[in-house]
This record gives structure tokens, sequence and C-alpha cells, in this order.
């Protein structure tokens, strides 16, 4: 009788063969970016924000509150840099909160 080899693969690494060649990556990306985000900024935040959308290496979120928006530009930069920890890689360059 013959020997298997074992071939195990985690779910994990599978999903990301799977996106890779599906070319998926920019969809996951954008969903992994709006999630983190809701995450980050808790409850207070979140209520007042509209939409969060990644383009390129911008990250553009759409706020309700022109106070809160003023609020959080003194903070971008550490914005960014949070949200890329929590990505895992440099997705982000650049925030613009309109």
């Amino acid at each position: 009788m013959a020997k298997r080899e074992n071939n195990y693969s985690s779910i994990e690494d599978l999903m990301k063969v799977v996106i890779k060649e599906n070319n998926l990556t920019k969809g996951m990306n954008q969903m992994n970016v709006k999630d983190i985000w809701a995450n980050l900024m808790g409850n207070g935040v979140v209520s007042y924000t509209e939409s969060v959308q990644l383009q390129n290496k911008t990250l553009i979120v759409k706020l309700k509150s022109s106070v809160l928006r003023e609020e959080l530009s003194y903070g971008k930069e550490k914005i960014i840099k949070m949200l890329n920890d929590e990505l895992g890689e440099e997705l982000i360059t650049k925030l613009m909160l309109v």
C-alpha cells in the first residue's frame, strides 16, 4: 500500500490563493478597510461616517459632521498608521476626509 503525502493547507492559505488567482484583492482590501475603520474609530465616529472607499492608495472617508472632519484632520498621519498596522501592509498613503 502506498503512503500518502501530507498536502494539507490551511483555509486561510487556500483563500489567499483563490483571491489572488481571481483578481479579487482590490475588493477584499475595500471590505477590510471598511471593517477596520469601524473597529478602530468606534461607534461615535462610525455613526457620523457615510462611506469609506479605498481608491488606489487613498482612503476617502465621507463624514456627516464638519466638526468631526476637522477634529480627525489633526490626526491623519496617526489614523493612516493605525489602519496600515491593522491591515498588515502599507495599503493607505493618503487620507481624505470629505
